[in-house]
């Protein structure tokens, strides 16, 4: 898969949610202003209501919630049973996050600060000591396809978090030496470029939608 990696210098975490979700409308604004001839093959073949979805991408305010409070909001439901109980430490599934985002909130939503034990040493670990900086956009229909972080520069917690996961702390001094003199706080996001054309057509397989992009003007009307 294709992937999108932004980074900022200067950057919180806030920072980083506020960009991805602009940098996903202005996605979506994109394909409605110059796409308007595929968006009508779309509309004829796949999903008819594919251009509303993404208009409706555009005009939506998005869900900002902690994993606890996901978790606290899943647990609560008694009409659904999950594969997978929702309880603190557990990683949230495609099935706990499409109940979110198509049942719950009803638009995108973004779920932060998730315990560190789910994400790398790198990812800046948050004043209580249970939870790091870091997010996941969930989208409808397509499901996670951003997640972002901002990153450890304070050097004494990273090392103690390479020390604590047990990581070879030789195959790591160039990462160390990035903050050992001094640097500023950063963070960013990837965002999976196929899954936003996935997004975008509506097709139900992301192997499906891998071809598009490279084989542009290829499909016949």
């Amino acid at each position: 898969m294709w992937m999108v990696e932004a980074e900022m210098a200067f950057s919180e975490l806030e920072d980083a949610m506020n960009c991805a979700e602009d940098y996903f409308k202005f996605l979506c604004k994109w394909v409605l202003e110059n796409c308007s001839t595929d968006m009508k093959f779309v509309s004829r073949r796949i999903d008819k209501t594919r251009t509303n979805l993404l208009e409706a991408m555009i005009s939506s305010s998005y869900e900002r919630i902690t994993y606890m409070e996901a978790v606290n909001v899943l647990k609560k439901v008694a009409d659904r049973k999950f594969e997978t109980e929702p309880e603190w430490g557990t990683e949230l599934t495609s099935q706990h996050l499409s109940y979110l985002v198509d049942e719950i909130y009803k638009k995108p939503v973004i779920v932060y600060n998730f315990p560190k034990e789910f994400k790398p040493f790198y990812v800046r670990l948050n004043d209580d000591g249970k939870t790091v900086a870091a997010f996941d956009m969930v989208a409808p229909t397509v499901g996670k396809f951003i997640t972002g972080s901002q990153k450890e520069e304070r050097f004494d917690l990273l090392n103690e978090r390479i020390n604590e996961l047990g990581l070879p702390k030789e195959q790591y001094e160039w990462y160390l030496d990035l903050r050992r003199y001094g640097t500023v706080k950063h963070s960013g996001f990837t965002l999976g470029f196929d899954l936003m054309v996935l997004f975008a057509t509506g097709l139900p397989d992301v192997r499906d939608v891998i071809p598009f992009p490279r084989s542009s003007g290829k499909v016949n009307n």
